[in-house]
């Protein structure tokens, strides 16, 4: 495919991807990052020329506005990383405790999953407990209680699901973690820039983001933030642009968790991300998204042969829509939505297989139809149209 029609694509695509990552961004964000990263794109904190003192500026101030926006109050507890996958594995791999049990969910991504698996498999930690969910998708954070060993020192929690949607009572989980001595870290890959965050209103110890999607940066910039007076033990080292006679990893944050030259573009771009959300607001980007999406479930929900996975309600969810259609495979049925609808859907486990096997889903999955704040009325009523002729086509096949 040429650029042209790549950008004809483009024009009349409905994508309802969102959950992967949000498309298309604001071009305002999008815009200004590159004009910025044009005029002050230099190595921020390696040295004290004026352009690079106002790319350090620039990374500084992001800092601090993400800080808010978590309801931090420690700027430099702000790490930034390539996304929420690496910002998990620094955060689980240096707070694990040797021999400790640990705790999650079966909501997981894989980016808890796998490190938590490795850690359990190499004799690091003793052992994971997966939580089930209830029938509708959300833990019960008397479960969570129940699962609790002498040993247990660390719990792990996916705050909203990308398969099904729903929002976790993390600050219930987090209160109990504490109770028993355990410290708690939640995954916002999917919440964060669609509901508020607040580590210490939510018990949180530490949490992973990811910046490029609903904070609504560019891909490969993400991070986490760690609660004043919890500690993540060093699993890297390299270069810090400070104390560079220093043999070892520096012990204070940023520099502790922060190794060699950081995305200076997708920092940039979260910067500008989150005066876009103030001026938004996340209460009104999350009410446009849900006032769609439930037009998506509502018509889903009444074709004949389509199974809707998860939860119906619309409290405590995000705008995620995990369905298969009788007589289809999920990945045909994304196929034909790509080549006859020109609609972008995501088929398959979505990097969370323990909540399809729960579901009985696995190991085909299902189709996830996710809304972002760039779509509109007139796109699910598209995709509600699409998959009633394709569930009409399965039953002719029946």
């Amino acid at each position: 495919m040429d650029l042209q029609d790549a950008i004809k694509l483009t024009e009349n695509i409905i994508y309802l991807d969102n959950a992967a990552t949000v498309y298309p961004k604001p071009p305002e964000v999008m815009d200004r990052m590159v004009e910025l990263y044009k005029l002050y794109g230099v190595n921020p904190g390696r040295s004290g020329y004026d352009l690079c003192l106002i790319g350090g500026d620039l990374v500084e101030e992001a800092r601090g506005l993400l800080c808010g926006f978590f309801g931090g109050n420690h700027p430099e507890r702000l790490c930034f990383a390539y996304n929420a996958s690496e910002a998990l594995n620094i955060l689980i791999q240096g707070m694990a405790e040797p021999g400790c049990h640990v705790i999650s969910t079966t909501v997981e991504h894989n980016s808890t999953i796998r490190p938590l698996n490795h850690l359990a498999k190499d004799g690091v930690i003793e052992e994971v407990t997966y939580i089930p969910t209830g029938p509708q998708g959300y833990v019960d954070p008397d479960d969570v209680r129940e699962a609790f060993r002498a040993n247990t020192r660390l719990v792990v929690v996916n705050h909203g699901s990308n398969v099904i949607g729903t929002i976790q009572p993390i600050t219930e989980i987090g209160a109990i973690a504490h109770e028993h001595g355990a410290r708690f870290i939640v995954d916002t890959a999917q919440t964060a820039g669609v509901v508020p965050i607040h580590v210490a209103k939510m018990n949180i110890d530490a949490l992973a983001f990811t910046g490029h999607k609903s904070l609504l940066g560019p891909t490969g910039i993400g991070g986490l933030y760690v609660r004043d007076g919890v500690e993540v033990r060093h699993t890297r080292a390299g270069g810090t642009g400070v104390e560079s006679a220093y043999p070892y990893q520096l012990d204070q944050y940023p520099y502790r968790l922060e190794i060699g030259t950081g995305n200076v573009l997708g920092i940039v771009g979260l910067h500008l991300a989150q005066r876009y959300l103030t001026r938004r607001t996340l209460d009104s980007i999350y009410r446009h998204e849900m006032q769609i999406f439930k037009v998506l479930q509502d018509g889903i929900e009444a074709i004949p042969g389509v199974t809707i996975h998860g939860s119906k309600s619309l409290d405590d969810r995000l705008p995620v829509l995990s369905i298969t259609v009788d007589g289809f495979d999920p990945s045909d049925v994304g196929t034909m939505l790509d080549a006859d609808y020109n609609i972008a859907c995501r088929t398959g486990l979505q990097c969370a297989p323990l909540i399809h096997e729960q579901m009985g889903t696995s190991p085909r999955g299902t189709v996830r139809l996710s809304v972002g704040p760039m779509n509109e009325l007139d796109h699910v009523e598209a995709a509600v149209k699409a998959v009633q002729e394709i569930a009409e086509m399965g039953a002719q096949r029946r």
